[in-house]
């Protein structure tokens, strides 16, 4: 959750075009599906980005992914629960503009919440009762056939090998006008993407901007607002 502060050095390439057949291009988008993107290399670790050109995620080679049994190990060095004051005032940054929104005794599913449900916990003791899912650490399925007044996913989308496929999965976990809460850290827009600390997480495989997220916000016919930094809040239609 709070990997170090590591920071390497960085160059931005060229724009590459992906082929039809995928060989010897880039791989596309794996949110839009885009096929163009600019390449870009982080020269210490060898591991490599493309920023899409249509939809403006940063996405790592799908080839550099971790195996999901290495993705899972990562996964169990978390320490956060809910007697670390500091990961308690963090959640509070979507906890609060989540419960801002909503009227009392709406009910909803906190997705991705690792190995301790505290975000679920806030908000139910909030008044907002809120059950929780994990794939790895509460993967309890039956909860995904359900509909929900607002879902909240903090710290989860920068993990999606396929951000497409779990925004569809949101939306459809989500009644008519419900409401989506989304907290991850925004990439920055200064050309500093190679000197940041969040890449530096190899769980990390896709990295957001607010231009991204109104993206997503147009596909889904949803309303998107940024309250605070690294928050997005979608608003679905009736």
């Amino acid at each position: 959750m709070f990997p170090g502060r590591l920071r390497p050095s960085y160059k931005i390439l060229t724009t590459f075009r992906s082929m039809a057949s995928g060989e010897g291009g880039i791989p596309p988008c794996s949110l839009c599906g885009a096929g163009e993107s600019v390449g870009l290399a982080a020269i210490d670790d060898e591991r490599r980005y493309f920023e899409c050109s249509r939809c403006r995620l940063v996405y790592l080679d799908p080839s550099q992914h971790l195996t999901v049994r290495a993705e899972r190990e990562r996964y169990e060095l978390h320490e956060n629960d809910s007697a670390d004051a500091e990961y308690v005032r963090f959640l509070r940054r979507l906890a609060d503009p989540v419960i801002e929104r909503l009227p009392l005794g709406a009910r909803g599913l906190d997705f991705g919440c690792g190995p301790a449900p505290v975000l679920a916990e806030q908000l139910t003791s909030a008044g907002f009762p809120c059950v929780a899912y994990d794939p790895f650490f509460a993967p309890d399925v039956t909860l995904l056939a359900t509909r929900y007044d607002y879902v909240t996913a903090s710290e989860v989308v920068e993990h999606a090998r396929s951000p497409a496929t779990m925004f569809a999965t949101l939306r459809d976990l989500l009644v008519p006008g419900g409401l989506l809460g989304v907290m991850t850290r925004f990439r920055p827009s200064d050309g500093s993407f190679g000197d940041w600390w969040y890449r530096r997480d190899p769980t990390h495989v896709c990295f957001y901007s607010p231009a991204t997220m109104r993206w997503i916000g147009q596909r889904h016919a949803w309303r998107a607002d940024f309250p605070a930094p690294d928050i997005t809040i979608f608003t679905t239609s009736l």
